[in-house]
């Protein structure tokens, strides 16, 4: 499972990246989501690397972003208890698991808003102009993104 959060703003951009990112509900910058690892995600990551931050997560940090991060309609957070009332998990964690072992999907839980919204990173972004092999934050950072996402929570 790759978490993807978005870095710049699309001001001057071509359509099909502005599309992508709709289409990964990446509408506003620092804003998160998780999608599986697939051949047409894959693709659609290659389209807006120059745009956003993705890297592979595991049940941790996926666990660390629904506590601090997960958002039902309405405004509420998520919770244990609102996923034993609702869902067939009785935790947060089991669920991050799940997510992490690509055996469910975000949407598979009810209300759930499938866009985390983080903060900008603590102590600033490395770079929005270069990619995160020329000491930037775009692009793939593989299991750092870890790193961003702890910092961006």
């Amino acid at each position: 499972m790759y978490a993807v959060v978005r870095l710049r703003s699309t001001i001057k951009t071509k359509p099909d990246i502005r599309t992508t990112l709709k289409l990964l509900n990446l509408t506003r910058n620092n804003h998160c989501t998780l999608v599986q690892d697939t051949p047409h995600y894959r693709g659609m990551l290659q389209v807006v690397k120059d745009y956003v931050a993705y890297g592979e997560v595991d049940a941790d940090i996926i666990e660390e972003l629904l506590t601090h991060r997960g958002e039902l309609v309405g405004g509420r957070r998520l919770t244990d208890e609102y996923l034993r009332e609702h869902t067939p998990f009785s935790s947060i964690r089991e669920l991050a698991e799940k997510l992490s072992a690509d055996e469910i999907r975000l949407k598979d839980v009810p209300n759930l808003k499938p866009v985390l919204r983080l903060h900008p990173p603590r102590k600033g972004h490395r770079g929005i102009k270069r990619t995160y092999q020329q000491g930037g934050e775009l692009g793939y950072h593989g299991k750092a993104i870890a790193e961003l996402l702890h910092r961006m929570r």
